[in-house]
């Protein structure tokens, strides 16, 4: 059985792809493997292995870096702060009093909540935004 180029290119790109899917820690070997695609497409358009070598690298390092520079500009926020991941971030509520310890309590929802001060300055009494949970601890700043 004698394997065109194409076919080897779309089994190294079969082979990132489950390389990805079983470690699934990165999405940087799916980006290497539609460089591979490409390739493949290359090859199957008659393109002379110099090119598919070329369009490989180009689509696929072109991938890597655009995905690279897309996470750098979208850091991933812990989920105690991402307002995607808990509703609560980034609704407002007012504190009466404050302790010494920039800590008080609130109603909040029907329920009281112990809050934490985490903006600058001292914390004074009026309205609050949540910006992050801790367990049953809402941390504030000042609108």
């Amino acid at each position: 059985m004698d394997w065109s180029l194409s076919t080897w290119w779309w089994v190294v790109c079969g082979a990132l792809i489950v390389a990805e899917l079983a470690t699934g820690t990165t999405f940087y070997l799916l980006m290497l493997a539609l460089g591979a695609a490409a390739a493949a497409l290359t090859a199957h358009l008659g393109g002379p292995l110099w090119l598919q070598f070329v369009v490989a690298a180009i689509v696929g390092g072109g991938a890597v870096s655009w995905w690279h520079a897309r996470q750098r500009r979208h850091p991933r926020r812990p989920a105690n702060e991402n307002p995607d991941v808990n509703l609560d971030i980034g609704q407002s509520l007012d504190v009466g009093q404050w302790r010494a310890d920039g800590t008080a309590e609130v109603r909040y929802r029907g329920a009281a909540w112990q809050v934490r001060f985490i903006g600058t300055g001292v914390p004074h009494a009026g309205r609050h935004v949540i910006r992050a949970v801790e367990g049953s601890c809402l941390l504030l700043e000042a609108t």
